[in-house]
């Protein structure tokens, strides 16, 4: 073990998002809702959906693979794979070894991290601590989901919401003064009926009433989890800011979880961020939960957009109730 931790930072980003799109005006004809209703409450236009035979690992493993030749780095020289999902392919074994042996990544370890839509910033603050602490030098972190599967299409105030997608990062040894500057996690399990799933573990086991009631579908008290979001959004930004030795006016780029544009705008104007430093995309994606923030984040380095020495702040918050934010010096 080093005697001082090491710096650690992102080098390669992939997304993959599935050819599938489905629009407000698709679902006018599924469910009894409408397009000015869909955008009024959460600026969404359209999401993609995963197709029948596609896995939350198949998302995954491409996610992964692009990551990796973005950062140039061969799967064999993985050392850790986490995949921080809501939806796994099956409860075990982990998503994460599927995509561990999908994508031929031999020597490494693999676990799932479930943590609501937080769990992409909730893996990548485990995954760095792995390389911080000179245990590994390579860790993929990935974000997937195929929220279409579990969705009660019948319900108009969940089914307008989310979309399928994956994102990854590569986590390798970053230099001195860039990369992951600070994180913060946080938590509050008194609220966790507010976004669940509540049947399919212990607590209920699947039976036919449980198939039958839906139960196997998410569940969301919208307005409660609305209220909480716009309300830790910006404490957290600011909390992990703070750890950092940096003000608002120092980042470059808010990458927010892109669950509704209304929380959204709530927090950039708390923050005191003009638009031009939000990076927004839930209209053409909806809520992909775990992998909202690094397909957002793949479309900014891609793009041009994020460059060598700029301040990126995330936020997420989801199930659990979980919240969490890091900031990173982009190398």
């Amino acid at each position: 073990m080093p005697k001082e931790l090491i710096n650690v930072g992102i080098t390669g980003v992939g997304a993959y998002l599935p050819d599938r799109v489905l629009t407000n005006a698709d679902l006018e004809k599924i469910v009894d809702t409408s397009n000015e209703w869909i955008l009024a409450r959460s600026g969404i236009r359209e999401r993609r959906i995963s197709s029948p035979e596609q896995a939350t690992s198949d998302m995954a493993a491409a996610a992964g693979l692009k990551a990796l030749a973005d950062a140039g780095v061969p799967a064999e020289e993985v050392d850790l794979i986490i995949v921080a999902t809501n939806t796994p392919d099956m409860l075990f074994p982990a998503t994460a070894c599927l995509v561990q042996d999908m994508i031929g990544a031999k020597k490494a370890g693999a676990f799932d991290l479930a943590a609501g839509c937080t769990g992409f910033v909730y893996a990548m603050s485990v995954g760095s601590q792995f390389i911080a602490a000179g245990s590994c030098k390579t860790v993929l972190v990935i974000g997937s989901e195929n929220l279409s599967k579990v969705i009660n299409w019948q319900d108009r105030r969940t089914c307008v919401l989310f979309g399928d997608g994956a994102g990854a990062v590569v986590l390798r040894p970053a230099p001195e003064g860039s990369g992951i500057l600070s994180f913060k996690l946080w938590a509050d399990g008194s609220s966790s009926s507010i976004l669940t799933q509540p049947a399919g573990g212990s607590r209920m086991p699947a039976t036919c009433r449980t198939v039958e009631e839906k139960l196997h579908c998410l569940q969301m008290k919208g307005r409660d989890v609305f209220k909480f979001a716009v309300r830790i959004t910006a404490k957290a930004a600011k909390e992990v800011l703070g750890a950092a030795g940096l003000e608002t006016s120092d980042i470059d780029f808010f990458v927010p979880h892109q669950a509704n544009v209304r929380i959204i705008d709530a927090a950039a104007k708390r923050l005191g961020l003009p638009p031009e430093k939000v990076l927004v995309n839930v209209d053409r994606y909806g809520n992909t939960s775990t992998a909202s923030i690094p397909i957002a984040l793949e479309e900014a380095v891609h793009s041009g957009r994020i460059k060598k020495g700029n301040h990126v702040l995330m936020v997420g918050f989801g199930a659990g109730l979980t919240y969490g934010a890091a900031v990173i010096k982009w190398q």
